[in-house]
């Protein structure tokens, strides 16, 4: 399919509204945390009756800097749809816009920056089982099935880019537009590091109106996609938690063998055994809901324990 031009005028960018995505996109993950590198190992994750394999592409597989593209036409879809629109799979819209919701500048040129990204969202290619739009295909897609940049040359050569204009994948598109299973993003999201994003749309996504709830740590860590060891992924989590990285969320750990609160009861004799890091419980909380709807404190801190826990 050949992408349509369109005048400045009938541009889907400035985003005016507020910054979303698909909830799916948030709970489970599809993208490299390394942006360092050009990652060309296959992800493959099975989580209950939830398959995804995800396979780079000739320029890489496509990272959580690249993801950033996704969700600027996912909010682009939605504003559309909030008009009263029914918005089809071709988005055209300027690099500024772009970078400024993102609160970013590119590195190096914004046509290197985003070319790249395009690439890898191209090139990348996804399996899975989760259904959209009430439809569910076993089949291989990549994230935008075409793109293109318009550009104009400098009086130094350079090339500067007028618009980009990416035509979306159909099983993003069905979710955002028959399901409507989305949900609004923090500003601060952009200042966050591939794991602080992953953990935060964790937290968004499964908080939703409750006040909190409770994932195992090795669970979490796979929905995160590290590929450190549990051990590493706990100390790295809770330094975040300590440093209050994650906007909106509090993070606190339930059953760490190395807390307080088990060598307590460990002297009490409450406890019989040391736990391990397996069976550490990771707590979210809303932190406005929960002071918001009376949260209980007691001697051994904030009780937590009415939250659901995330199989």
């Amino acid at each position: 399919m050949e992408l349509p031009t369109v005048s400045a005028e009938m541009f889907d960018s400035p985003l005016h509204g507020a910054v979303k995505n698909d909830r799916r996109m948030m709970v489970w993950n599809f993208f490299s945390l390394d942006t360092s590198r050009s990652r060309t190992e296959t992800i493959r994750y099975q989580d209950g009756d939830v398959s995804i394999e995800v396979r780079a592409g000739p320029m890489g597989m496509a990272t959580m800097a690249d993801k950033e593209l996704l969700i600027y036409i996912a909010s682009l879809m939605v504003e559309k749809m909030n008009r009263g629109e029914t918005p089809g799979q071709v988005f055209t819209f300027t690099a500024h816009d772009f970078f400024r919701v993102c609160g970013t500048a590119a590195a190096g040129s914004a046509y290197d920056r985003i070319k790249g990204a395009l690439d890898r969202l191209q090139g990348t290619q996804v399996r899975t089982n989760i259904e959209t739009g009430g439809e569910g295909r076993d089949e291989w897609f990549s994230w935008i099935k075409a793109a293109r940049l318009d550009y104009r040359r400098t009086a130094s050569g350079k090339k500067m880019l007028k618009s980009v204009t990416v035509e979306l994948c159909d099983w993003l598109h069905r979710a955002i537009l028959k399901d409507t299973l989305v949900l609004t993003y923090d500003r601060k999201y952009f200042e966050l590091t591939p794991m602080e994003r992953r953990i935060y749309e964790i937290a968004r996504a499964h908080c939703g109106h409750q006040r909190g709830f409770r994932m195992n740590l090795e669970k979490l860590r796979l929905r995160v996609g590290v590929e450190s060891d549990l051990r590493r992924f706990k100390y790295d989590l809770k330094k975040i938690a300590d440093a209050g990285k994650i906007p909106e969320y509090g993070i606190i750990f339930k059953g760490d063998p190395a807390s307080l609160e088990v060598k307590n009861a460990l002297e009490r004799g409450t406890l019989k055994r040391r736990p391990r890091n397996a069976t550490v419980l990771v707590v979210f909380w809303n932190k406005r809901r929960y002071f918001e709807e009376g949260g209980i404190k007691t001697a051994d801190g904030w009780n937590f324990d009415g939250f659901e826990e995330i199989e």
